[in-house]
This record gives structure tokens, C-alpha cells and sequence, in this order.
């Protein structure tokens, strides 16, 4: 998978996280927070192999 840098957080300092990619399969990478909230997880009910980051509005801009 080929990722390209797409944006990063604005408001981040030092290092633009949360951050997207897009990749070179017709889809989007996205790095941000860590979801540790357990009823937020469970409302999620991710399958295996899944996971979830939480990102702030302000990112919202970078998706075409």
C-alpha cells in the first residue's frame, strides 16, 4: 500500500497528528486518537480486524 500525505492537523504542534493518507486502493488512511472510552467500543461493536481513531472536525476539510 503507497500512502500519500494528504493533511495533517492544523491546530497539532509540533507533529500534524491527527493526520490523512490517500493510498493507492481507492481508499483513505486516517491516524488520530486513540478510542479507550468502553461504551463508545461497544456502541462501535467493531468485527475483528477493526479499529477505530477519533479525529476533530477540523480535519474534515482534507476528504475530498
Amino acid at each position: 500500500m503507497e500512502l500519500t500525505f494528504v493533511g495533517g492537523d492544523p491546530a497539532s504542534n509540533p507533529k500534524n497528528s491527527p493526520t490523512i493518507y490517500k493510498t493507492d486502493r481507492d481508499s483513505w488512511v486516517v491516524q488520530g486518537w486513540v478510542i479507550d472510552d468502553p461504551d463508545a467500543l461497544a456502541t462501535l461493536n467493531l468485527p475483528a480486524g477493526e479499529s477505530a481513531v477519533e479525529i476533530p472536525d477540523r480535519m474534515i476539510q482534507f476528504f475530498k
